[in-house]
């Protein structure tokens, strides 16, 4: 197997340039260029199929260009992209687990940490004390023992921020991180997000077609539609009601109803 990854040199963490990405007959991003700087809060907003997916599937490693290129914290991304997800940590949104699943929220955790003390490797004690830290930051120490598959869709959407983290990543991306969540549990979830986001001085991306769900504490936020970017910049200019309801083909007076149940953060 050839090297996946060849050095780059210095710029922006993240570099996409020209990237045209296709699933069978559909194309999930038509020439789409974007740049990110270390420790930005960078938040990719629009409906379903829009392509937002798709970016952090790119900066993931894990899709293949029909053209274009992408750039990941100095390094080009030609092919499966192992080496950088090492430093890559992904949350997407809450699922369902059974709650048969015989794991306890600490041992979840802990899965986080082998892909950088090896699959075969045993954790030591730095690594379920850093597992411990991480429960403490999400605000789940007091449920570490309790079966991941007894917790509420925020109790295992923290968890699996806790399980990222323990991953010590230098880029967090979030798809969708607050879908299918009650109110509470959203406010909770984005709260968290911007607190991790500076304390950990991560560069972070984070993904919502939800109008309740605009990150407006983003320092720039990409507006897409059909696999375009279609405009970018700071959340105060861009997250109009005019803006948003040309996005999403909705009439101004459904997004500012829309936006009067929002949760911001």
């Amino acid at each position: 197997m050839g090297r996946c990854l060849e050095m780059h040199g210095a710029g922006t963490v993240i570099e996409i340039e020209s990237a045209v990405v296709s699933y069978r007959e559909d194309i999930a991003l038509r020439d789409v260029s974007l740049h990110v700087e270390r420790g930005e809060f960078v938040g990719i907003i629009g409906p379903n199929g829009a392509g937002k997916t798709t970016i952090l599937t790119i900066v993931n490693g894990l899709g293949k260009l029909l053209s274009g290129k992408v750039t990941v914290m100095g390094m080009k991304i030609t092919g499966n992209g192992q080496e950088v997800r090492k430093r890559i940590g992904y949350v997407a949104q809450a699922e369902n687990i059974d709650p048969r699943m015989p794991m306890s929220v600490r041992e979840v955790v802990m899965l986080g940490r082998y892909g950088q003390i090896g699959l075969l490797r045993k954790p030591g004690r730095h690594d379920w004390e850093l597992v411990d830290e991480m429960l403490e930051l999400v605000g789940m120490s007091h449920l570490a023992c309790r079966p991941i598959g007894h917790l509420s869709g925020g109790e295992q959407q923290k968890t699996a921020i806790a399980r990222c983290l323990a991953q010590e990543p230098e880029i967090l991306l979030l798809d969708e991180p607050t879908a299918s969540l009650d109110w509470k549990a959203q406010t909770e979830i984005l709260g968290l997000v911007k607190l991790i986001h500076a304390s950990k001085s991560l560069t972070t991306l984070f993904v919502t077609h939800d109008l309740g769900s605009l990150p407006i504490s983003c320092d720039r936020v990409i507006l897409m539609k059909n696999g375009r970017i279609w405009g970018e910049g700071s959340p105060e200019r861009l997250l109009t009601d005019q803006n948003l309801g040309r996005l999403y083909d909705m009439p101004e007076s459904a997004v500012r109803e829309k936006r009067k149940e929002a949760v911001f953060a």
